[in-house]
């Protein structure tokens, strides 16, 4: 298909309408472009931005047709859409990224074997099919993560499997679809990189994020990550080889583990934005939202350097009071340099993202702790 850039004043089709299709419509709609959905949820976060919105599964063929039909170019806010969904809509229209790359990494047993296959670094890993392969991999690499191959986020869909005792918790996930057994590893850190790729190949990566996860969810993230420039270099060489790799347009982050002896390992990848990289709303001149956009219409990668520091912290709906009040939103503002984001989701169910505060400081180490004294001041307000 053509390379010529998709200019504002068209219209550019999201598959999936949560928090991260919302955002990415919003910095399209603040460059002039019209957006279209195609989301399961009547009520999902993007609908408040969208000038039109389908409601149906993500394997309605005749849905994502419809969408892609009055769309310059289709991109997505979820890896989990259905292989023929998109290649209905990339018979009209491009689709960025594509249904070859969303075939490798929407599945956890295909996206581990290409990594091996092209020598990229992971960390000991097998794949179960039925349980005595799961008996066999986990002899080998326990303690060890049992992780389904499809769906599974924010720590669902895993087991921690540290002794034979564990082992029956794991087998509903393989027996209904095979699974990943990674070896559990002594970590220093974990980050992530997120690399944008225009049509004509050309890249940009955002400097490196440091992540703290709780129960498999991010609870914070900072940027720049506090790690020795040897080890953000090559997470950043690999995660630009990755997405070359892959032929991504648009975003790809890519999750790493760093071990406790210095090695740099890939966990995951995500073709779309990233929870990690919500800071670059305050530290970069060119938000992970608006990269996307410029990257699936072909315009200009956006400048990726670092302004400030910054970090952010998930705001999940645990923190909603039992008797429907608000949280204390303005104990959390009256910190200097601390701001609110919320997603537009109505039900706070324990467990789900509903938003994330964010915050700029001189490093940061400073930006992350003013926005976890923010976080407390939610959970506990004044009396």
């Amino acid at each position: 298909m053509s390379r010529a850039p998709i200019l504002p004043g068209a219209t550019i089709g999201f598959l999936g309408g949560g928090q991260l299709g919302r955002m990415s419509a919003m910095a399209a709609r603040a460059m002039g472009y019209d957006v279209h959905v195609l989301d399961p949820d009547p009520a999902c976060p993007a609908r408040a931005v969208a000038s039109r919105t389908i409601t149906a599964p993500f394997t309605d063929v005749a849905a994502a047709e419809a969408l892609a039909r009055d769309c310059a170019v289709v991109t997505l806010d979820i890896e989990q859409v259905a292989t023929p969904s998109i290649a209905a809509c990339e018979a009209l229209v491009p689709v960025r990224p594509g249904a070859a790359a969303l075939h490798i990494v929407q599945d956890r047993v295909r996206q581990k074997e290409w990594l091996a296959s092209l020598g990229f670094p992971l960390g000991p890993f097998g794949v179960a099919r039925r349980r005595d392969e799961l008996d066999h991999e986990l002899a080998r690499l326990m303690p060890a993560i049992v992780k389904t191959a499809q769906g599974g986020y924010d720590g669902r869909g895993q087991v921690r499997v540290r002794a034979a005792a564990d082992v029956a918790a794991a087998l509903p996930l393989v027996d209904r679809v095979p699974v990943v057994i990674e070896q559990w590893l002594a970590l220093a850190g974990e980050l992530s990189v997120m690399v944008a790729r225009d049509p004509a190949g050309a890249t940009r990566t955002y400097p490196v994020a440091f992540n703290h996860h709780d129960h498999g969810v991010l609870t914070w993230s900072m940027t720049p990550a506090p790690v020795a420039p040897a080890i953000a270099q090559r997470a950043t060489e690999v995660a630009v080889a990755i997405c070359e790799a892959l032929g991504i347009v648009g975003l790809l982050a890519v999750e790493f583990f760093v071990t406790a002896d210095g090695e740099v390992l890939v966990n995951e990848l995500a073709p779309r934005p990233h929870n990690t990289f919500h800071t670059t709303e305050r530290s970069a001149p060119t938000s992970q939202f608006e990269q996307q956009v410029r990257a699936v219409c072909g315009l200009p990668l956006g400048d990726t350097s670092l302004v400030t520091p910054g970090a952010i912290v998930n705001l999940l709906g645990d923190i909603w009071p039992a008797d429907g009040r608000p949280p204390a939103w303005e104990r959390a503002l009256e910190l200097p340099g601390v701001r609110l984001h919320l997603y537009g989701k109505a039900d706070a169910r324990p467990g789900r993202k509903m938003g994330h505060l964010s915050a700029i400081g001189p490093s940061a180490e400073a930006a992350r702790d003013t926005v976890l004294t923010a976080y407390a001041r939610l959970l506990d307000p004044p009396r």
